[in-house]
């Protein structure tokens, strides 16, 4: 009895779930329409609508959802101490860059919400669809049904009308008989007497009886008639009947292809759109990192000068208090530039560092700096080139040179030039009278301790934010003293950039550059072989000139 009453409760249990099944289902179906949903087993031919499958559409949403939600997020790592520092480090730079990608996820999420609207608008047209279909089956039905009351009750009319016919035809039939049994007894009886009579009777019968077979024919008539009506009404309401399904169809089957149209145009507006205002993000974004990069370098260049004038302050007051507290002997004079070979030195200039054409267009890479100027000092004038130059651009400008016959050339081209030592003549100026220095393959030729000599003085003569450029052979090229440094025999040693830009420094002088003329491989074909890196190392420019303002 109790395994009975266990095993109805558990049916009980099932039905009960399976009815709750059912009702969900019915539910989603209703809510979700599967594509050609729309017939009912068992019943009449339907209207079929096939409808959108959107479970690509959710698949793709829900892999789009999937990835949003990995935004910033860090991949797990098994355990340890060096895994966990990785993981902290890890977590630190996406907390560090959610800030940045902060907008983009706002963006994904908005997409991701416009594509569950457009997924609900397209379940919502589904339902429509499935709705009329369903609706149309419905109007088919109650139409079929009515057709078929209707031929039932035209046939039931149609028998009813014949057996009345029939029922009719008979009794006239009897009620003649009648009369004729009736007559012929009286003709019996009045034979003779009543012949004529009987004659004119039997006129009147046959009158009558001719009559009634009208009567029965007309009837007949009027029955093939109706039959005749009837198939004819029938077929064509049969083809209104189809005419009006065609014309159905093609109306659902537009509305379907124009929603589809539409959806399509839709979903294409929408990606353009998208990938417009992410043009317009990544642009804007480029924008704002170039206005910041440029925004930073100048805020750095301004920094820079600043900084190495404060230094430069500093070091000149240090310099000043130890000159103050312990006062020095009187400096040796530098070593001036060494005296000039006993050979023709202009010819030798010619054969070895080239033409004045050649020289000419080398120097053409200082106009810009220079071209601003109003006095320019050409410290070893050597053939006037850069003199020349200047004289071109506007630019006042003299030169000095050790070479009388250099200063002789110069002055027979007009240009202001004389005979002096850098350091005498240097000396004898007044402080600030240039606002350009130029010394090109000068430097080589002095003393090392001559040098830092020279750019002091340099610097006190040139005026605030002037401008110096010295040009000497570049050390960093090995190419250069298996060639050009040894074949002049003034020459005393090269000068490394790195040491020219110190000096610099220690004088006052900032917003130093470097440049390397001259590369080696133009004169020299062989090194293209090398590879590039180490040839750019190792014999880039032959020459190199520093380029520096004073503070």
């Amino acid at each position: 009895m109790a395994s009975e009453n266990g095993s109805g409760s558990d049916d009980a249990k099932i039905a009960e779930l399976t009815e709750i099944i059912h009702a969900v289902r019915d539910r989603v179906r209703a809510r979700y329409p599967e594509p050609g949903a729309g017939a009912s087993a068992g019943s009449a031919p339907a209207v079929r609508v096939p409808v959108a499958d959107l479970m690509p559409l959710v698949h793709a949403r829900d892999a789009a959802q999937a990835k949003v939600a990995a935004i910033g997020g860090v991949n797990p790592r098994a355990g340890g101490l060096v895994n966990s520092l990785i993981q902290f480090v890890k977590k630190s730079i996406a907390r560090s860059l959610r800030w940045f990608v902060r907008d983009q996820v706002v963006f994904n999420r908005e997409t991701i919400a416009a594509v569950e609207a457009i997924m609900e608008s397209l379940n919502e047209h589904n339902r429509i669809l499935v709705s009329l279909a369903a609706q149309t089956s419905e109007q088919f039905g109650y139409v079929r049904a009515e057709m078929a009351a209707r031929v039932r009750e035209l046939s039931a009319q149609t028998d009813a009308r014949a057996a009345e016919l029939a029922v009719h035809i008979d009794t006239r039939a009897g009620e003649v008989a009648r009369g004729a049994e009736l007559r012929e007894h009286q003709f019996r009886a009045r034979v003779e007497p009543a012949i004529g009579q009987l004659e004119s009777r039997m006129g009147t019968v046959h009158a009558e009886s001719i009559a009634l077979r009208s009567e029965t024919a007309q009837v007949s008539g009027e029955f093939g008639d109706i039959r005749k009506h009837w198939i004819e009404w029938r077929a064509d309401w049969e083809r209104k009947v189809a005419l009006n399904e065609i014309q159905f169809l093609r109306s659902v089957a537009d509305l379907q292809g124009a929603s589809q149209h539409r959806a399509t145009q839709m979903e294409s507006n929408f990606r353009d759109i998208v990938k417009a205002q992410h043009d317009d993000y990544l642009g804007a974004l480029d924008r704002s990192t170039i206005d910041i990069q440029k925004r930073l370098w100048d805020d750095l260049e301004k920094i820079r000068g600043e900084y190495e004038r404060l230094i430069h302050n500093e070091l000149r007051i240090v310099r000043q208090r130890a000159l103050i507290a312990k006062p020095s002997a009187a400096e040796a004079a530098p070593a001036a530039v060494g005296a000039l070979p006993g050979f023709d030195y202009g010819r030798f200039a010619e054969r070895f560092r080239g033409d004045e054409s050649y020289v000419r267009a080398n120097l053409e890479f200082y106009r810009p700096y220079f071209e601003r100027c109003t006095s320019v000092l050409d410290i070893g004038c050597g053939r006037g080139e850069f003199l020349e130059t200047m004289r071109e651009a506007g630019v006042a400008a003299r030169g000095i040179d050790l070479g009388e016959e250099s200063v002789a050339l110069c002055v027979h081209k007009g240009l202001a030039a004389e005979r002096a030592d850098l350091f005498e003549y240097l000396s004898g100026q007044a402080d600030g009278e240039f606002d350009g220095i130029m010394s090109s393959q000068v430097v080589e030729h002095l003393a090392p301790e001559a040098l830092p000599k020279m750019v002091r003085l340099c610097s006190e003569k040139l005026q605030r934010g002037g401008t110096i450029a010295i040009e000497t052979p570049n050390p960093e090229c090995l190419a250069i003293f298996a060639t050009h440094f040894y074949l002049d025999p003034t020459h005393t040693r090269p000068v490394p950039h790195q040491l020219m830009a110190f000096y610099l420094e220690e004088a006052g002088f900032g917003q130093i550059e470097v440049h390397r003329l001259s590369p080696a491989v133009e004169s020299m074909p062989e090194l293209a072989e090398l590879p590039e890196n180490f040839r750019n190392r190792f014999f880039g420019g032959l020459d190199y000139a520093i380029v520096a303002r004073k503070l």
